[in-house]
């Protein structure tokens, strides 16, 4: 990916547009940190696990584990026990979270490229 120049001021409208975007589109809102633990799952390479990323936004796994509650009851997410190693738990991915998540980076390019 190639890095976009803007200004702070830029980047602080960005985020705020993007952000009354995705509070006001009628969906059910999530938060920053369900934000980043989606990312984190869509982004990166699986496999993920609750314990990996919980090390990776530096907190408790409990925590983790609510944010996929949530995101599991709207679709975007789905969990397994891990079939080598019964004591993890495998976030996935799911085609619904993949259209979230393509539906947030295209909301992202279109404000972005109002500036």
């Amino acid at each position: 990916m190639k890095a976009v120049e803007m200004t702070s001021g830029q980047g602080l409208y960005l985020l705020h547009q993007v952000a009354l975007s995705m509070v006001t589109d009628n969906e059910r809102d999530l938060s920053q940190r369900q934000i980043a633990i989606l990312l984190e799952i869509y982004l990166t390479p699986p496999p993920h696990t609750i314990r990996d990323l919980a090390a990776k936004l530096g907190v408790t796994k409990p925590v983790v584990t609510r944010a996929l509650d949530t995101m599991g009851h709207m679709g975007l997410v789905d969990r397994r026990r891990d079939e080598n190693d019964k004591r993890n738990v495998l976030v996935q991915r799911t085609v619904s979270g993949s259209n979230y998540v393509e539906g947030m980076g295209d909301l992202v390019s279109k404000i972005a490229g109002k500036l």
